[in-house]
């Protein structure tokens, strides 16, 4: 199937790391133009370097999406150079925290920076690039939220992609008319570079080993693995291809599978 996403002008917050590399390095695989956004300069250069293997043209934009006039700076920027946005990935959040504290040791600063990092930052980039999709009739926009959104567990990680979720559905249905779709993907755990040292201080925390704690999460799963950073990238690429366009507004899960749930 050809995705037809040659040409096309991608911007990939979170880009420098993790699945939002990933997803960078996919779509310039398949011929888009990709902008990587993250707020290291450094890590962010060497991510570009490894896109750009694929010939395609690469722009490193150091942004914190924290900052809505750096967004709005960024947006302006990449639309003077590449011309345009087709394709908006939210990815830029903090990892989920571990341990996860307790309701009497949550504190309300924990679950304000995680609003203003995921939900406000990803709304943020939405905003500034709304005006040129609508503007051309196209746009894609996935926003990678997470399975806490259907488990219990953790409170800031269950209020922060439920929020990422319920922003998406609003999003679809004002941008929809306009040729824009818009959906969020719920990874599980996936095996990024960051995975050895969250399992190894999982291990030293309950006493067991890497492999007991590797095992605890792959039971979890329907496949019985977890799955990969590239993999969960692989299903944002098609929600970024024109293909994509009967699905708008869903929340996807990328998890490979939770077992006993049933979501309909």
């Amino acid at each position: 199937m050809d995705l037809e996403l040659t040409g096309k002008r991608a911007v990939v917050t979170g880009g420098s790391r993790g699945i939002g590399l990933a997803v960078a390095d996919q779509l310039a695989a398949e011929g888009a133009a990709v902008t990587l956004v993250a707020r290291d300069k450094d890590v962010l250069e060497q991510a570009a370097a490894r896109v750009g293997r694929h010939g395609t043209t690469v722009l490193a934009r150091p942004t914190d999406t924290r900052d809505d006039a750096a967004v709005r700076a960024m947006v302006a920027e990449v639309v003077g150079t590449l011309g345009g946005v087709d394709i908006l990935v939210n990815a830029a959040a903090e990892p989920a925290g571990d341990p996860v504290p307790s309701l009497a040791e949550l504190s309300d600063d924990a679950l304000r920076s995680e609003m203003e990092t995921k939900v406000l930052g990803y709304l943020r980039c939405a905003r500034a690039v709304a005006p040129h999709m609508v503007a051309q009739g196209f746009g894609r926009i996935i926003n990678v939220s997470g399975l806490n959104a259907r488990q219990t567990g953790s409170i800031v990680g269950s209020v922060r992609n439920v929020a990422v979720a319920a922003m998406t559905k609003n999003l679809a249905d004002e941008l929809g008319p306009s040729g824009i779709t818009v959906t969020a993907v719920h990874p599980g755990m996936t095996v990024t570079e960051r995975l050895p040292q969250l399992f190894a201080g999982l291990a030293e925390r309950d006493g067991v080993t890497e492999q007991d704690v590797a095992a605890r999460f792959t039971a979890a799963t329907s496949i019985g693995r977890l799955i990969t950073a590239e993999e969960v990238a692989d299903v944002v690429t098609f929600l970024a291809s024109p293909r994509s366009v009967a699905i708008s507004g869903d929340a996807i899960a990328v998890g490979g599978g939770s077992r006993g749930s049933i979501h309909y």
